[in-house]
């Protein structure tokens, strides 16, 4: 980040705080290693004993590096064939972890009356909890597919489209903030990977958690140390 003010492990530009929470209607997160801090194919992947192969190319997602988000989706879910769907509440139960100050957050930014959205390339079999979990309001994610209790390696298609990547999250953000009567510039947008950015680049405060340096590059504000709720810092009182 250039010319930005900062605190120890948070820095910001572009904006002058403090920033009143209520002038915004909606906050959007992404969830593997924003909301939570794994990457949840790369875990499940590790139960395949297929960590590596899949990790590496999550990895050159986030960073920006694989221009075909979509096929590298594919490619990593089509490794998992055959995983028993048992599997998956294993990795919820076991390996899911809500990232510090996350619940701090969304608790303030429901007192201030935002929506919460979840918009993730991640999966609603653990979508679905979190939702409840966080009470967050909507959500859009991907649906894998079961056949005989196992996964299939494919993905199903939804009434909205066939897989949620970055430009997916930025339509839905704006289809939120539309349904709002609020235009976009009213939206917080959270993220740490490549597939954020269109979403960040729509919304009025983009934040960056401990994010991919692509990323760094471009958000208004980047917590590097500390939980999700040092947003509020930057928050009037």
């Amino acid at each position: 980040m250039h010319s930005a003010s900062t605190k120890p492990g948070l820095q910001w530009r572009g904006i002058a705080p403090p920033l009143a929470l209520t002038d915004y209607k909606l906050i959007a997160f992404d969830m593997d290693s924003t909301l939570i801090s794994i990457e949840t194919l790369d875990e499940m992947a590790d139960l395949m004993g297929k960590k590596a192969e899949v990790a590496a190319l999550t990895e050159a997602a986030m960073r920006g590096e694989i221009k075909d988000y979509k096929q590298s989706l594919r490619e990593r879910v089509a490794l998992l064939a055959g995983m028993p769907e048992a599997a998956l509440d294993e990795v919820y139960e076991q390996r899911v972890r809500i990232n510090p100050g996350a619940e701090t957050l969304i608790a303030a930014c429901k007192a201030a009356g935002l929506t919460c959205l979840l918009v993730t390339g991640g999966f609603t079999c653990f979508t679905d909890r979190l939702r409840v979990r966080l009470g967050l309001d909507d959500v859009r994610a991907n649906v894998l597919e079961v056949e005989n209790g196992r996964l299939t390696g494919r993905l199903l298609p939804q009434v909205w489209g066939d897989i949620c990547d970055g430009e997916e999250k930025r339509r839905k953000l704006l289809e939120v903030c539309a349904a709002l009567g609020v235009g976009p510039e009213r939206a917080i947008a959270v993220g740490d990977g490549a597939n954020d950015l269109p979403m960040m680049r729509a919304a009025g405060l983009s934040v960056g958690y401990r994010a991919k340096p692509a990323v760094r590059e471009e958000v208004k504000v980047a917590i590097d140390e500390g939980g999700l709720d040092r947003l509020l810092e930057l928050m009037a009182r």
